[in-house]
């Protein structure tokens, strides 16, 4: 198969091959766009079926970390989006506590959509992703995970408006320098209490309460937020790099 990565055993194939595909989407290893390499490229780099890659595609789009365009290929993250370049101009305008407040106004209201609009299938992803954010190892992982679910939440609010005022949001709390703060502000007790809150607030979409994943939801943004700031509220010597997760 010419230039590939030593073939795989049989057992496991379909998590393996998804695997090896995380570990590319993260090294930034990747064509202009985040473009992935071709399915028959990556068979070929892996030493597997086609199907296996295809399979693992499947997974991971539904997850949320690939998108495809018809024609174009597979890239590594969401489709590009016109405020992308909005964001990047507010990020140098801004500081994590106003993101932090406009998450609060509109997060909150995000979960009590859901529990009125998601489907069953949708909150068994939900729940996948947060597994997969508690059982991460890195930074990084974590990182990808949270981020995962807190987009799905809001895609299946399925509310456009409200949905293009997180993607902004997001797009400018994914600042490197944002991103390496939030990472040496948690710890393990803080990823337990997040792993707490995201069952919580999956537990109430799932419900079908929408008032109880309002609030859960607006307690787990501030429980992160005063975490981050040393206390309750907005201390007026909160310094601007702050970050919330």
């Amino acid at each position: 198969m010419g230039n590939k990565m030593n073939a795989m055993p049989s057992n496991g194939l379909p998590q393996q091959v998804r695997m090896r595909l995380l570990e590319l989407i993260k090294s930034g290893d990747l064509g202009s766009g985040g473009k992935l390499p071709t399915e028959r490229a990556l068979a070929d780099r892996f030493g597997v079926g086609r199907r296996f890659v295809r399979q693992a595609l499947d997974a991971l789009e539904t997850e949320g970390l690939v998108w495809r365009k018809q024609g174009k290929g597979t890239f590594a993250g969401q489709p590009s989006d016109p405020i992308g370049d909005l964001a990047a101009k507010i990020t140098g305008e801004t500081n994590a506590l106003e993101v932090m407040e406009a998450r609060l106004c509109i997060e909150p209201e995000l979960a009590a959509l859901c529990a009125r609009r998601m489907h069953a299938e949708e909150v068994k992803r939900l729940r996948m992703l947060a597994q997969r954010q508690w059982e991460a190892t890195d930074a990084q992982a974590m990182e990808l995970w949270d981020g995962s679910l807190h987009r799905l939440i809001a895609q299946c609010a399925r509310n456009r408006p409200l949905l293009t005022a997180y993607s902004m949001l997001d797009k400018i709390r994914s600042n490197p320098d944002w991103v390496s703060l939030r990472a040496k502000a948690r710890t393990e007790a803080s990823l337990q209490v997040t792993h707490s809150e995201h069952t919580t607030i999956i537990d109430a979409i799932e419900a079908g309460h929408e008032d109880a994943a309002r609030l859960a939801m607006r307690d787990h943004l501030q429980t992160r937020f005063e975490a981050l700031s040393g206390g309750p509220g907005i201390p007026n010597d909160t310094p601007d790099t702050l970050i919330t997760k």
